[in-house]
């Protein structure tokens, strides 16, 4: 682009011009810096048709940020303050004019102009502007407030307005308003100023909103919902809320209505993500029936997201690398995480003598017993498939003799080419769901053969157990839930033991014990591990000795962490104990002189442990049965 001779201008290209390139850039940059307020809105109708014409300018960066330059920021706000007051048309047609190029500049500039006080002081005088303005009108500002919310300096303005009712009523009409929302309190949450001004703000915000959807199918707020619990750190949150109920409510008419796909996926994720922020209050609302009622919703409400599990799972690996694939598994794990949220609160009740009677009528929860060990079969089913896709390549085939191998950031492994393109197996948010779904149900309910299908899976837990590094998603803690069951069965035992999973279990342990103090979640996983290996020791016979007794030498060394520790760290250090005492006591008395050493020092180990337990604690008993049985063995 060469400037035209004033060195102003836009200069005219050599075989075509456009209306915008005949216009003087000096002289509406002279009317934009006139004292005359005539002038100067002639000024931004031309600055508007200049770049609604010409795309040359629009690329024109240096253009752009000079003809920006040139508006004055105290001018829009007048005018965007007088438009929205007033009724008439010239008023309407100042707004117009202030938000159409207010929303073309927001577009054409860098990113970090957006958080310049020209923009985010003309925020809550456009929130103003919404309640009385046009369609039309709306409709470019809202698209120019969205554009504001994506930078952190135009999302705490939007939050900081005190009165975000014109925002909130336009919601139900406009579903734009929810997203501007949600992005100003994502983007606010970056530091700690932003995030305790949303902990002021998020609940009268949400509780606007849930009062403008009434009367209204709600599924858009419900969405929007679904998103924010999920993606904002719960601790903003208020516990106890006063618009709980209400969203529940919600949820329940969508559930008695047969909603179509986009409100059933509406209200599977707000479910989801309620239960996930407040586990005890929602719980209760949405699982508690009224035992007299025709059509008790906490059944009905579960029972329809299993039949969505169900229906769905059998078609789900050829969507896998379709544009809609996300969407319908996080749906799905959704509908999974309520299960599982759900089979906790129905065990939680089950053992409160103070809920005093059935959460659900016993004809209910037959059902859903039946109707929950059907799903948990078809999950089975598709993460054997989904798993041989992903690696394995055929269930029960030995990882050493997998062929067709390819490098990927876990080493090298099968892949086959319906595996998903964008994410492997162990990067997928939706089998760590489906595993904890299915995990729990295995413990809870004592079914053999659905258990004797689960160890089918064995290989896959394993591949997953050792597939955490930073970053990745965490499936050892379910999985080892899912163990503990299988390794009450003979088979469960056999096929751990052929997967090498004592290996990977005792490495855990190994490295646990090797890297004190450990996190409080290291601690609790530990005494999972150690219940698991227990099990196998106590009901296996004729194990691998050798790889069982690499354990008592790794714990032998162990140096005790301080012993003013968490009540977790000294369970877990006597659990472990435990362990060795059973490991040494089915050992051959020739194997146990070989490690007479490490008795000793193991001996010692307890020992020490006991000085530092008050009599009164519960861990006392166990610890003395475990220095007996290790007197014994000396």
């Amino acid at each position: 682009m060469e400037p035209s001779s004033t060195g102003e201008g836009i200069g005219k290209p050599r075989d075509s011009a456009s209306p915008g390139d005949l216009v003087d850039l000096g002289k509406i940059r002279t009317l934009l810096q006139a004292e005359d307020d005539t002038k100067t809105f002639t000024g931004l109708a031309l600055v508007k048709s200049l770049l609604d014409n010409s795309p040359q300018l629009r690329d024109d960066q240096d253009a752009i940020q000079s003809l920006w330059g040139s508006i004055s920021a105290k001018f829009l706000r007048r005018l965007i303050r007088t438009g929205s007051a007033s009724s008439n048309s010239n008023g309407k047609d100042m707004l117009n004019l202030a938000v159409s190029v207010m929303h073309t500049f927001s577009i054409l500039l860098p990113a970090e102009a957006l958080g310049e006080s020209k923009f985010t002081r003309c925020i809550p005088l456009l929130i103003q502007a919404v309640l009385n303005s046009s369609p039309e009108i709306t409709d470019s500002l809202l698209r120019l407030l969205y554009t504001l919310s994506s930078v952190p300096q135009g999302a705490k303005a939007i939050i900081e307005v005190e009165d975000l009712s014109p925002l909130t009523e336009a919601a139900p009409s406009s579903p734009l308003v929810l997203d501007i929302i949600l992005y100003a309190f994502l983007n606010t949450m970056g530091t700690p100023e932003g995030k305790q001004t949303l902990v002021s703000r998020v609940n009268d915000t949400i509780q606007s909103l849930v009062s403008s959807f009434k009367g209204t199918d709600s599924v858009t707020l419900l969405e929007f919902l679904g998103g924010l619990l999920r993606q904002v750190d719960s601790s903003i949150f208020p516990p106890n809320p006063t618009w709980l109920g209400a969203v529940v409510g919600y949820i329940q008419n969508l559930v008695r209505s047969r909603p179509n796909p986009e409100a059933r996926s509406a209200y599977t994720n707000a479910t989801a993500s309620l239960l996930q922020v407040y586990p005890d209050d929602a719980s209760k609302l949405l699982f508690t029936d009224d035992k007299d009622a025709d059509k008790p919703l906490g059944y009905l409400l579960v029972h329809l997201l299993l039949i969505d599990i169900r229906s769905s799972a059998p078609t789900l690996l050829a969507k896998i690398n379709s544009p809609e694939y996300p969407k319908i598994s996080r749906r799905l794990a959704s509908a999974f995480d309520t299960t599982t949220m759900f089979i906790g609160f129905l065990v939680r009740s089950l053992e409160d003598e103070s809920m005093g009677s059935l959460v659900m009528s016993p004809d209910s929860l037959l059902k859903l017993r039946q109707t929950i060990s059907e799903t948990m079969s078809v999950t089975v089913e598709y993460l054997r498939d989904r798993w041989d896709a992903s690696v394995a390549g055929a269930m029960g085939l030995h990882p050493e003799a997998r062929s067709a191998n390819t490098v990927t950031s876990m080493g090298t492994r099968h892949t086959l080419a319906w595996d998903s393109m964008k994410d492997a197996a162990e990067q997928d948010p939706f089998i760590l769901s489906a595993i904890r779904a299915l995990a729990l149900w295995l413990r809870e309910d004592e079914n053999e053969s659905l258990r004797k299908e689960a160890t089918g899976l064995t290989d896959m837990f394993m591949d997953l157990y050792t597939s955490k590094t930073s970053g990745d998603l965490d499936f050892r803690s379910p999985i080892l839930v899912a163990l503990e069951p299988l390794v009450t069965i003979k088979r469960g035992r056999e096929i751990l033991l052929q997967n090498g999973g004592w290996k990977v279990l005792a490495q855990d342990l190994t490295n646990i014990v090797r890297e004190p103090p450990s996190r409080e979640d290291d601690m609790i996983r530990g005494i999972d591990v150690v219940r698991v290996l227990l099990s196998v020791v106590e009901l296996e016979r004729g194990g691998n000795s050798e790889e069982w007794m690499d354990l008592i030498t790794t714990v032998a060394a162990w140096d005790l962490p301080d012993p003013s520790q968490s009540s977790s760290v000294q369970e877990f250090e006597v659990s472990l104990l435990q362990l060795c005492c059973v490991i040494l006591t089915n050992a051959s008395s020739g194997t146990r002189k070989r490690y007479k050493h490490s008795i000793s020092s193991i001996a010692g180990l307890a020992s020490q442990l006991e000085r530092s337990t008050k009599p009164t604690d519960p861990l006392r008993e166990q610890l003395d049965d475990v220095l007996d049985m290790l007197s014994e063995l000396r």
